[in-house]
């Protein structure tokens, strides 16, 4: 095999690779409720560890899915019953240089574990109506603790 070959299938394989992305973000996308995010999926190093990807209102789920990843299924799934947004705040130092200068970053409680999300605000607020909405006929766990005075 010579050399033009081998450039030849090292082009069609990243050119393939490239296309599959595409498609699959068009299958995750298609039904529509997307938002621009990232979650930090390390927290070794100061300020790193962020990871780019795009979120999926489903129900009473916001599924997030890497943005160069082939996996159809979300990488995370956040479930509106068992979050609650515990601080926000600005990108700081290493932060600034990975995220757009509008984004701001939520510290949230899952059942799990702790979870930052990074999102632009107008995003962000979106994201606080959803997470404080409640489907009709149901209460909200966090209004459902607190002691309300009898009507």
């Amino acid at each position: 095999m010579g050399i033009v070959e081998g450039f030849g299938i090292c082009f069609a394989v990243i050119l393939g690779a490239l296309l599959i992305l595409f498609v699959r973000r068009a299958l995750v996308t298609r039904s529509g409720g997307i938002i621009r995010l990232s979650v930090r999926t390390s927290t070794m190093l100061d300020g790193r560890g962020w990871s780019p990807g795009f979120g999926r209102f489903a129900g009473d789920e916001l599924r997030w899915y890497r943005m160069f990843s082939f996996a159809l299924r979300p990488k995370r799934v956040l479930s509106r019953k068992v979050l609650a947004v515990e601080r926000r705040r600005l990108p700081e130092g290493q932060e600034r240089f990975s995220m757009p200068a509008d984004w701001v970053i939520l510290r949230c409680t899952s059942q799990h574990a702790p979870v930052e999300i990074a999102m632009a605000r107008s995003t962000a607020t979106g994201f606080l109506s959803w997470l404080e909405a409640a489907p009709p006929g149901a209460v909200s766990p966090r209004l459902a603790s607190q002691d309300w005075p009898a009507a």
